[in-house]
């Protein structure tokens, strides 16, 4: 059996793990940002040691397929030789920090997440799970995505800490920011948090000094492809490009560094304008309501095949589709429109519910499924 065999764990660049294509490696660039050099890196390195597929997550971070175990270790000393990976295996564990892509050097989201970045060694052990958003700029962006300790702008204009799971926030100091989402970690993890495994799920009361009822400041809209302030954004489809692909869009343009988000979008800051075969540039794509995870055979827990048919139902489905290969439902927590879940080769459909939820049909084929929606 393989070292790295071991399921149940964020893998990261120190913890690498077994997929059904080789190892899985997760980067965590720093505030979501990546220069040139680092870009061309990491994308030089897919290839070299991995399958040249890239995949980003909803916190922001991007993770490199099909990595062979004998070349794990020059994968780590590339991406640390590209400071993209922490020195100390504690502080890259530690760094689950998800930025408002929208921050801009000097503004509150670079400030904050900068000094939390420079103080997780004050952190507790926390679960792997367990992650911090940074929401500071003028509207909120981040309301709907992962991160159980915020900084978020109020609605009355100040920053407030709010714990997620909560509706409201407690207003905090300028400069004490970092102060205050330490103190809340440390909480957590002493009134058992790590039982519970994330904040929502924790149920005892915040302490008071950490209870508020300011809410989160009205939400922004996500950044969606097309033209941006910054350069040009474009969208990957299921969240994954081929690493040729994105260094070519790069070595093509006068692009000085790549910006991600956390809705499968990322924007090359500098790029003009450019139709880039297997990048979507559409704002309405259909691709772009659709989660699917990478199924068989790349994930040895899923039964079926994922994204050819998801793909395929993409413009039959009204709202959010989702297309899981396990009950586990790793590529969308949250409940969709309508949600397909493999199940011994076949699916089970389901609507407004998370994978696995309550079946209006179950055991169905691909063939059976496509019928369903009016297509084959």
């Amino acid at each position: 059996m393989s070292s790295f065999a071991v399921k149940g764990w964020c893998p990261d660049a120190w913890h690498p793990m077994m997929a059904g294509d080789g190892l899985l490696v997760r980067v965590k660039p720093r505030l979501g940002w990546l220069t040139r050099a680092q870009v061309l890196g990491l994308c030089d390195a897919a290839v070299l040691h991995g399958n040249g597929l890239i995949d980003i997550t909803a916190r922001a971070n991007l993770q490199l397929r099909g990595m062979r175990e004998t070349g794990w270790q020059a994968l780590l000393d590339r991406l640390l030789a590209l400071d993209l990976v922490d020195g100390d295996p504690v502080i890259e564990q530690r760094r689950n920090i998800l930025v408002a892509p929208d921050w801009r050097a000097g503004d509150d989201s670079h400030r904050i997440a900068g000094e939390l970045l420079d103080r997780l060694g004050e952190l507790p052990d926390l679960p792997d799970k367990v992650g911090f958003a940074i929401d500071a700029g003028q509207a909120c962006v981040l309301r709907g995505e992962v991160g159980d300790f915020r900084i978020e702008r109020g609605g009355d204009g100040s920053l407030i800490l709010r714990a997620y799971g909560y509706r409201g926030g407690v207003a905090v100091a300028a400069g004490q920011e970092v102060d205050a989402l330490i103190a809340l970690a440390h909480w957590f993890v002493a009134t058992g948090g790590a039982d519970a495994g994330r904040m929502a799920r924790h149920t005892v009361a915040l302490p008071e000094w950490a209870c508020g009822d300011i809410r989160p400041a009205p939400s922004a809209a996500r950044v969606v492809p097309g033209i941006h302030d910054l350069g040009w954004a474009y969208g990957l489809p299921f969240g994954r490009i081929e690493a040729p692909i994105l260094a070519g869009v790069m070595e093509a343009s006068s692009a000085g560094a790549v910006m991600i988000t956390p809705w499968r979008v990322l924007v090359v800051e500098g790029a003009p304008a450019m139709q880039v075969d297997g990048l979507i540039t559409d704002p309405a794509d259909p691709l772009l309501h659709v989660d699917a995870c990478p199924g068989v055979p790349c994930c040895p827990q899923a039964s079926v095949e994922t994204r050819d048919l998801a793909r395929r139902l993409a413009p039959h489905v009204a709202g959010r589709l989702h297309v899981s290969g396990c009950a586990k439902g790793c590529a969308r927590p949250r409940a969709a429109d309508v949600t397909l879940t493999g199940r011994d080769g076949l699916f089970d459909l389901s609507l407004n519910a998370r994978a696995g939820g309550p079946a209006i049909r179950s055991a169905l084929g691909p063939a059976d499924t496509l019928a369903h929606f009016g297509t084959s």
